[in-house]
């Protein structure tokens, strides 16, 4: 069986081994990583996907203003290799959104596969005003109003406004030291 669960810290390994394994040792260089270097995930939107107590599926959020308007950014969504296209991406992204839009978030961008995220309603159009603090693929570059009107005329670039994350977990610097190795 399948459970959703809230991440735990003693999943950040795993976590980690699952993301290099999805998308290989270029991903930390992603200016969607600008957005979540050294910051903690927004708050309640951290979820991990497990089997018989392995992690297989990892989906986080975190805080950021798209221009002077708050929402979130989602990345992030891996699902185990063995385990892909047989759904459960699908259930994470609902359950994330869900839970996101129960917290009162009003809006999510992401930088991905747009024929994939538009089928949770993402598009283009709502991310068209807004920037990235790095190179990105305009066309992949998307959002959700989980409230109508939440980014209405939102325009500019987008900053991660979401806490820091402790020094003493390790955390923050934990990104640089590896950006500055490779």
């Amino acid at each position: 069986m399948i459970q959703i669960r809230a991440e735990h810290h003693h999943d950040v390994a795993a976590r980690e081994r699952l993301l290099d394994a999805c998308f290989g040792a270029n991903r930390r260089a992603k200016t969607s990583e600008r957005l979540r270097e050294g910051r903690l995930p927004a708050r309640g939107l951290a979820f991990a996907a497990t089997r018989h107590g392995r992690l297989i599926g990892t989906l986080r959020l975190w805080n950021v203003a798209a221009g002077a308007c708050p929402a979130l950014l989602l990345g992030p969504l891996a699902v185990d290799p063995a385990l892909q296209r047989q759904g459960l991406g699908r259930v994470m992204m609902h359950a994330a959104l869900g839970r996101a839009e129960s917290l009162g978030h009003g809006a999510v961008l992401l930088v991905g596969d747009a024929p994939y995220y538009e089928r949770f309603g993402f598009s283009q159009a709502l991310a068209a005003n807004l920037t990235l603090p790095g190179p990105f693929a305009r066309e992949r570059f998307l959002g959700l109003e989980l409230r109508a009107g939440a980014i209405d005329g939102a325009e500019g670039l987008v900053r991660a406004t979401g806490q820091l994350a402790p020094a003493e977990l390790g955390l923050a610097g934990a990104a640089d030291g590896r950006r500055r190795a490779a």
